[in-house]
């Protein structure tokens, strides 16, 4: 897609990946940590890395299990909290560690059988052996995160200030919840062999969290969030392979140090300092 700009196949697509799957991630971020339900996030990156994993040890594509797993955990979700009448954050809890574990003992397993290196690509990333399915995969996925978002602008606004208000006004809640749910299950599975089961977390949080220390609105998050990722994820892309680094751990540190200088400036902070 990018070809007329970075002739390099192999940056190119590498920018790609890192630039299609920032924004689907961050767009879905703002919403996520807007309705402070960061836990099914994490639960759901990792649920893509333990489906990957199992379907590497099996033969599949790590593709299609990592889809299947996730967009499972994202039906259960709701059913389990209410049939066990417990907490959300409880069952997450519990299911996050249970895919963490199935996740570890099937790669852990491969590295001892000796295949440790397709192992290690779902831990970390690896955007250079990339194919343009890939690519095409994650452009159709970020361009629905943003239709989902533009389309239903006003019904997510109205949960976010609010979900008993909202369901009160008639916004029936369940559908765009549960469309959230399948959003992020296919977002965390396409990036999954980008950055790594380890880091995808960082893509979903961090720039949504980044974003928040400079805008005042939710749309305003909408649109600095995916410019923030964007920036970052494109510049770790072609640092890395500049240089020889890992893209994923790399554009992962970048997000942190980010992270931390956006706290420093942050104009919320200079607000309430000079309240206090």
């Amino acid at each position: 897609m990018l070809e007329f700009i970075i002739p390099n196949n192999i940056v190119c697509h590498a920018v790609e990946a890192m630039l299609f799957a920032s924004i689907a991630c961050s767009v879905l971020g703002v919403i996520i940590t807007q309705l402070k339900i960061s836990s099914i996030g994490f639960t759901m990156a990792h649920a893509a890395f333990a489906g990957a994993a199992v379907g590497m040890f099996f033969g599949f594509d790590s593709r299609v299990s990592a889809i299947a797993l996730s967009l499972l955990i994202a039906v259960l979700i709701g059913p389990l909290s209410d049939r066990a009448k417990m907490p959300e954050d409880t069952i997450l809890g519990v299911l996050f560690g249970m895919l963490m574990a199935v996740a570890v003992f099937f790669i852990a397993y491969m590295q001892y059988i000796g295949k440790g290196f397709s192992a290690s690509s779902l831990l970390f990333g690896d955007v250079v052996s990339l194919y343009r399915e890939d690519i095409y995969a994650l452009a159709l996925i970020s361009l629905a995160a943003v239709l989902f978002v533009a389309i239903f602008y006003k019904e997510i606004s109205a949960i976010i200030f609010d979900k008993k208000i909202a369901e009160a006004a008639g916004i029936n809640v369940k559908p765009i919840y549960y469309a959230l749910l399948f959003m992020i299950a296919f977002t965390v599975s396409l990036s999954l062999n980008i950055v790594g089961g380890l880091l995808l977390y960082v893509w979903l949080i961090t720039p949504a969290a980044i974003a928040y220390q400079f805008m005042f609105n939710v749309k305003g998050l909408f649109i600095m969030a995916p410019v923030v990722a964007s920036v970052i994820s494109v510049s770790g892309a072609v640092a890395g392979l500049e240089y020889s680094l890992p893209v994923g751990p790399l554009t992962a540190i970048m997000f942190s140090i980010v992270f931390v200088a956006s706290v420093i400036l942050s104009r919320k902070r200079r607000i309430s300092y000079r309240k206090n």
